[in-house]
């Protein structure tokens, strides 16, 4: 199943200089392993070893992944899926 990535710029230097990617899965976690497979370093950006990151915000079709179903979030044919690092305001909390 191919969906669309689109990817922050921040990543960019590992896709190309590519803003929207296409890659294979049924789920996200088999997204980003196809997507590191063809962009290496991608998956080590997202993921820890807790799932994602705690400042890289996953959507699929416009929806927090972290509110549905995390990376066993299923993924069908046409999902758009778009990465976006958070942005803070370089205070510490």
């Amino acid at each position: 199943m191919s969906v669309d990535v689109r990817i922050p710029m921040i990543l960019r230097t590992l896709t190309d200089a590519r803003e929207l990617v296409s890659a294979e899965g049924a789920s996200l976690q088999e997204v980003i392993a196809n997507l590191d497979t063809h962009y290496a370093g991608i998956a080590q950006q997202l993921l820890d070893d807790a799932g994602l990151r705690r400042f890289m915000h996953v959507y699929l079709n416009g929806k927090d992944v972290r509110f549905l179903h995390g990376l066993d979030t299923d993924v069908a044919v046409g999902d758009s899926v778009m990465i976006l690092p958070a942005v803070t305001d370089g205070f510490p909390a």
